[in-house]
Parts: C-alpha cells; structure tokens; sequence
C-alpha cells in the first residue's frame, strides 16, 4: 500500500508540473493615437459641464441640510411648547379638583 501511494503521490506531482508549466504568449500592444483636438475640446467641456452640475448638487445638498436642522430646531420648540401646555393644563385641573373638593359640604357624622 505504501508503494501505490508513493506511486500515485508521484503521478499527481508530474501531472501538476505539466499543466502548470504551460506559457501563453502576451498580446501585442495596441499603438496610441493621439486624440483629435475636437474631441478634447468635447470632453474638457463635458467635464466642465459634470462640475457644474456637481457644485449645484452640493449646494441643494447643503442647503437641505440647512433646511433639516431648521425643522429639527423647531420640533424641539414644539415639543418645548407641548410639554409647557401639558403641565398647564395639569396644574389647572389640580386646582379645580381642589376647588370642587372644598366647595363640597362636609359630610355629616354617622351615629
């Protein structure tokens, strides 16, 4: 058993020396072409272009933010104003409950 392992450990070895030895030749480069003078003037005024409508995006993108921190601000102002009228209220029912209990007469004494 011990021969047929070497044997088959060999044969695995050789076929992977062969399959990974193979050499492809690389491509032959392309030649470069200088580009034509409109076509440069096309894309520097295509990119001037996408800058444009980038600087735009950042500002709405900006003033959005803006527009979202004012809101935050004035949620809180409502919720400030909320919780204010809600202990008004409170303090208000606390007295009349006070008023109506004092305004009741007093009950008379069980004999």
């Amino acid at each position: 058993m011990n021969k047929s392992l070497v044997l088959a450990a060999l044969v695995a070895a050789v076929s992977l020396a062969a399959c990974g030895e193979k050499k492809v030749a690389a491509p032959a480069a392309a030649p470069v072409v200088a580009p034509a003078p409109a076509v440069v003037d096309a894309a520097a005024a295509a990119a001037s272009g996408a800058a444009a409508v980038a600087n735009t995006a950042a500002s709405a993108a900006t003033g959005a933010v803006d527009a979202a921190k004012g809101a935050v601000d004035a949620a809180k102002d409502a919720a400030g104003a909320a919780k204010d009228a809600a202990g008004a209220a409170g303090d208000a029912a606390k007295a009349a409950a006070d008023a109506a209990k004092a305004a009741m007469p007093a009950a008379p004494a069980k004999p």
